[in-house]
Formats: C-alpha cells, sequence, structure tokens
C-alpha cells in the first residue's frame, strides 16, 4: 500500500467557531458530544469518519495539550496542529484520498504537464492551478482523459491491456475512473475549504494560503 493523498472538504465558518470556544469548553462540550449538531452533513460521495470516531481522536490528542484562553491560542501555544487537523476532519462534509504515486497522473492530466517530484503537488502554485483546471472541464471528460493516459503509459511500457492476461486490468482501470471523478467532485464542490496533505506529512504543512493550518493558528 502507499501513502494516501487526501483532501479535506471543510466548513470553514464551523472550523473558525470552534477554534474562537474556550478551550476547556470545547473539550467539555466534546466529551459530551454536544457539539454533534454543528458538524456539517455528511456527503455521501466522500469519506468520512464516525461522529463518535473523530471525537475520540481528537480527546486523545488533547491530553497532551494544556492551557487557557480559546481554542486557537491554546492550539498555537502548544503548536497543536494534528489535533487541529482532526479538528479539520470534524469540520468536513468528507474527504477524497487517493494514493499519492496515482495522484501524480490526476494531477498532470489536470495541468497538461509532467510533474517532475512528487512534492510539487503540493505546492501552492500547482494545487491552484489543479483547481482552476478541474473547474472548467466536466467531471466525465476528466476521468476519461486520465482512464486514456494510464492505457497510453501501458502501452509504452510494454505492458498488456488484456484482462485475460492480466487480471488486475479491469480493478485497476475502475480505481482509476472513480478516483478522478472523485477528485473532480471534491474540487468543484462550492462554499467549502479545501484542505490538501497526505500521510505522513507534518500537520502544519497541510492547507494553503490562510488555510494553511500553521498560518490559521498564528494569523
Amino acid at each position: 500500500m502507499g501513502i494516501e493523498m487526501r483532501l479535506h472538504v471543510l466548513d470553514g465558518t464551523t472550523l473558525l467557531s470552534l477554534l474562537s470556544l474556550e478551550w476547556n469548553e470545547l473539550i467539555s462540550k466534546m466529551n459530551s458530544s454536544e457539539l454533534r449538531n454543528l458538524r456539517p452533513e455528511e456527503d455521501k460521495r466522500l469519506i468520512r469518519s464516525f461522529d463518535i470516531d473523530c471525537e475520540a481522536d481528537f480527546l486523545d490528542l488533547a491530553e497532551s495539550i494544556s492551557g487557557n484562553g480559546s481554542t486557537k491560542e491554546v492550539l498555537a501555544n502548544n503548536r497543536g496542529y494534528e489535533a487541529l487537523l482532526k479538528l479539520v476532519e470534524w469540520c468536513s462534509c468528507g474527504y477524497w484520498e487517493a494514493w499519492e504515486g496515482r495522484c501524480i497522473m490526476y494531477f498532470e492530466n489536470a495541468l497538461g504537464r509532467s510533474i517532475s517530484n512528487v512534492d510539487d503537488m503540493y505546492e501552492d502554485e500547482t494545487w491552484a492551478e489543479v483547481c482552476t483546471n478541474l473547474m472548467s472541464m466536466d467531471e466525465v471528460e476528466f476521468s476519461e482523459k486520465v482512464c486514456e493516459n494510464w492505457m497510453e503509459r501501458r502501452k509504452e511500457l510494454g505492458e498488456t491491456l488484456d484482462e485475460n492476461q492480466d487480471p488486475r486490468i479491469i480493478p485497476t482501470f475502475e480505481a482509476h475512473n472513480r478516483n478522478s471523478r472523485g477528485l473532480h467532485y471534491a474540487v468543484n464542490l462550492s462554499g467549502w475549504v479545501k484542505i490538501l496533505g497526505r500521510e505522513h506529512l507534518s500537520a502544519d504543512k497541510w492547507g494553503h494560503g490562510e488555510w494553511n493550518l500553521e498560518t490559521l493558528l498564528h494569523s
């Protein structure tokens, strides 16, 4: 299994309201499940953890964080970026994810050019360009472009496209179709903040611009 890229689709207003709560009040209300009415409704095309699991993960992280004041102040003073990322997840209608190695192809087809380094996918300029381009094409067009490119790459490598010779052909094709459609769908959801990151990436590096998690806590 490879590293996963993940894109949270976030209700920014809800996150900011949680960050404005007193830290001890937030902990108390998370413990008692009083905040669940604030969590955005789940988007069935995205992935989302159960309320109780997300809350438990946040509270586990919160045990090592102490202080008084607003949640934003306490997290900033403790460099509590992992806890903030869990709040991002809690405030999201869901997230899209796919293997990072496959995402290079999705990004290249959105950009219309090659990517030389996997880290380039997370640069502000690259992500902004991907979003702009995906908003100018439709979902079917993008998924077809990705799948056709995948088949061309296999041909160039001398790999078969005969499902009788390689039983992984159909599942892999379906995964690329599903993943590319899902990315297009998530990017094109209006009214939501999009926070991109990947497994094993320091939480303070997630997101871009004013919604980068380090910037968010220290602005």
